[in-house]
C-alpha cells in the first residue's frame, strides 16, 4: 500500500520541480503526483517478479549444464529446491500479479543478464547455501529465502539502479519503500493460498487519496502565507539565505499541521524532520525543527491550529 510517508515524499519532489520550472499550475502538479504514485504501485508488482525471474535463471543454468558435452553427475542430477520453491510458485501463478503486469505492460523482458549476475551473488550467500543443503524445507523456509534475497541482495544489486532508470524516471527513489511493500506481501503468504490471493491494494483507504489531494493543493495555494510565517519566525536568518529544500519541507509541513485537524502536530513534525534528514543538509533537521516549533507555538496561542479526534493525541 502507498503510505502517507511516500505521499509526502512525492509532493516534496513535485514542489521542488515546480520551483525549478515555469509550469506551476495546480492541475498539472496534482496530475503528476497521482501518476508518480501509480508508478510506485507498478514497481511493487515488478519487484514481486524478481524471485520468479531468478527461478528462470536457475532453470536456464540447469539446462545449460545438462547440455554439456560431458555433463557431470551433478549436472544431470541438479538441486531443484529453489526451482520448486512454493512461495515463488504462488507468485508465478497469482492472477492479480499476472493481470496487472499484462494490462500495464511491465516486466523484466530484456534484462535477463542482470538477473544472471544477481543469481550468482545469491548463490554465494550463506543463507542460500544453507537453504539449498537442508535435508528438507518447510514453506516457512521457502518464504525466508525469498525474503532474504529481497532484504539482503536486491538493495546491494548494482545493476538495479540503471535498469530502473531505463524503465521509468520515477522508480529509483521508490525502491526502498517498494521493497518493504513486497516483503510485507511475501511474509503474509500462506501455503494454502490460491492463485486468487489478493495482493496489497494501492491505497489503504480512500482517506489516503483525499490526504494526497488536499496536501498538495494547500501546500501550493497557501505558499505565500506559509513563507510569511517562516520569514517571521526564522530568527537570525535572512529568508533569502534559507536553503530551497528547507523552505519546501517547511512549506509542506505547515500545510499539514494547519490544514489537517486529525493528524497530531507531533506526528507531522516527526515526518518532516525525517524528510529533512534524507533530502536536505546535515544540520537542516535542527533548523527546520526550531523554526516550525516557533511557528506552532505562535499559531496555537492564536488558536489558528485546531485539532480534533486523533489529532489531539500528543506523543
Amino acid at each position: 500500500m502507498i503510505s502517507r510517508r511516500l505521499i509526502r515524499t512525492k509532493i516534496l519532489q513535485i514542489l521542488y520541480a515546480i520551483s525549478r520550472k515555469e509550469d506551476n499550475s495546480l492541475a498539472s502538479a496534482e496530475k503528476e503526483l497521482f501518476y508518480s504514485l501509480q508508478k510506485a504501485y507498478d514497481l511493487y508488482h515488478l519487484v514481486l517478479l524478481i524471485p520468479v525471474e531468478l527461478c528462470k535463471v536457475n532453470e536456464w543454468k540447469i539446462e545449460v549444464a545438462r547440455q554439456k558435452l560431458r555433463p557431470t553427475y551433478e549436472d544431470l542430477h541438479p538441486n531443484m529446491r529453489f526451482i520448486q520453491n512454493r512461495l515463488i510458485d504462488l507468485l508465478r501463478n497469482n492472477k492479480q500479479l499476472q493481470r496487472y503486469v499484462s494490462e500495464n505492460k511491465i516486466g523484466w523482458g530484456g534484462y535477463s543478464e542482470i538477473f544472471r549476475t544477481l543469481f550468482v551473488n545469491v548463490q554465494q550467500q550463506k543463507y542460500f547455501k544453507e537453504y539449498m543443503s537442508k535435508e528438507s524445507v518447510s514453506f516457512k523456509d521457502d518464504v525466508k529465502v525469498v525474503a532474504d534475497i529481497l532484504e539482503q541482495d536486491v538493495p546491494q544489486w548494482s545493476d538495479l539502479e540503471g535498469a530502473l532508470e531505463e524503465m521509468s524516471i520515477f522508480w529509483n527513489d521508490d525502491i526502498d519503500f517498494v521493497l518493504g511493500m513486497a516483503l510485507k506481501t511475501i511474509k503474509g503468504m500462506k501455503e494454502t493460498d490460491t492463485p486468487d490471493k489478493p495482493l496489497l491494494p494501492m491505497y489503504k483507504t480512500e482517506e489516503d487519496i483525499d490526504f494526497a489531494k488536499k496536501l498538495i493543493r494547500k501546500a501550493i495555494l497557501n505558499r505565500e502565507e506559509y513563507y510569511e510565517l517562516i520569514r517571521k519566525h526564522a530568527q537570525n536568518w535572512e529568508f533569502e539565505r534559507i536553503a530551497l529544500m528547507d523552505l519546501l519541507i517547511m512549506q509542506l509541513a505547515l500545510a499539514e499541521i494547519i490544514e489537517f485537524q486529525t493528524i497530531p502536530v507531533k506526528v507531522s513534525l516527526n515526518e518532516y524532520i525525517e524528510l529533512a534528514k534524507i533530502y536536505s543538509t546535515e544540520n537542516s533537521n535542527n533548523f527546520i525543527n526550531g523554526v516550525l516549533d516557533h511557528i506552532v507555538k505562535d499559531l496555537k496561542a492564536q488558536n489558528k491550529i485546531v485539532k480534533v479526534g486523533k489529532g489531539l493525541i500528543e506523543t
